[in-house]
This record gives C-alpha cells, structure tokens and sequence, in this order.
C-alpha cells in the first residue's frame, strides 16, 4: 500500500472510533455528540478522492468499515444499562449504512469531478449523507424491521410524538434521524472549507 495513503486511513480510523464512543453521550434531546465528528469521514473521502483517485478513497473507506465492524463487536460485549450497547441491528445498520453511503459519495464524487471544485465534495456528500441516515436509523429502530432482532425491544424508538418536539407526530426514530440529517447538511457546506484548504496544500495547487 502507498504510504501517502496512510493519513487518510488513520483519520477515517480515527473518526470511526471517536463518533463509535461519542453516540454513547447525548447531545440536546435528538443528538449524540457522535452526530458531530461522523460526518468528517466524507470529508476524509471527498480529499482522498481528489488527491488521489477513486481507488485509494474506496480503500480507506474499506479500512473504516472494517475498524467499524471491530467497534461493534466489541460494543455487543458491553453489558450498558439496558443491555449491550451496540446491538445486532445497530451493528448491520451502522456497517451497511456507512459502506452503502461511502462508496456512494466515491461513485458521485468521480462522476462529476470535472465540475466546479466545490460541486463534487458538495453533491456526494448530500447524498451519501441522507442515504447513510435513511439506512441506519430504518435498519436500527424501524418497527417493521423488528423481525432482524426479534428479542431486541425498540419499542421506545416507535413512541409517536411530535417531531423535533414541534411538527407532526410521527415516531421517535424519525426525529432522531431527521436531526441528524440536519446536522450532516450542514456540516456538509462547512466541510468545504478544509476540503478546499486541505486539498490544495496537498496538490499545490487550486482543487
């Protein structure tokens, strides 16, 4: 493997054990601190893809999955107060989420890197973000999944409230899920400034 890879592979490594323990810690009522520091791995991606290609991007991205995998299997050894703390649903939501939305934003990112030096990281990372929360928080606290896990009681992530405290009512998960999404948006337009300052110090030259 090329050294000048290394980098990347321990950042993503990095932000996939942080944003792992941090979704232990609540933010507010509908984050974790962990919502914060996930969304840097696109930003990870995003440079790596500029710099060096989309092969090197899908291998860091194959190196974070991996360090995921790890992280959830020991979190299913962690007895917290309601049981494990990473369970078989959090464990295939969080894996195919992250693979399915990463690989997605390298797709993305080649197809239209020819464009503007903003518009790649932008785009792929909008859509990579909304599908990586549409499959972690369906695979994880859906009522009509609950046949992955059946002696995993997500009842709680079903109560209907109203969402984000003030819409329609709606289950919980889906307030869960839409501040999330709100807040990978939104890191999203705020990443482009380190993308733009990271890449051009790694190229010399304007991304």
């Amino acid at each position: 493997m090329n050294r000048s890879y290394l980098p990347g592979i321990l950042a993503m490594a990095a932000v996939v054990v942080a944003s792992n323990i941090l979704v232990q810690f609540l933010f507010g009522q509908w984050l974790t601190w962990g919502a914060f520091t996930y969304p840097i791995a696109f930003l990870i991606t995003d440079v790596m893809n500029r710099v060096y290609g989309t092969g090197p991007a899908r291998r860091v991205v194959f190196a974070g999955f991996v360090v995921g995998v790890v992280c959830s299997l020991i979190g299913t050894q962690i007895m917290g107060e309601f049981g494990p703390l990473v369970t078989l649903r959090i464990a295939i939501g969080s894996g195919l989420a992250f693979l399915t939305a990463q690989l997605l934003d390298v797709s993305i990112f080649a197809a239209l890197r020819g464009g503007k030096w903003w518009r790649a990281p932008l785009i792929s990372t909008l859509v990579g973000s909304s599908v990586d929360t549409a499959l972690f928080f369906t695979i994880a606290f859906s009522g009509a999944l609950s046949w992955i896990e059946p002696g995993n009681d997500v009842s709680w992530a079903g109560e209907m409230l109203p969402m984000l405290g003030t819409g329609p009512v709606a289950p919980l998960w889906v307030s869960l899920a839409a501040a999330d999404w709100m807040v990978k948006l939104s890191l999203a337009l705020l990443a482009l400034v380190p993308f733009r300052i990271i890449v051009t110090r790694l190229t010399a030259k304007p991304a």
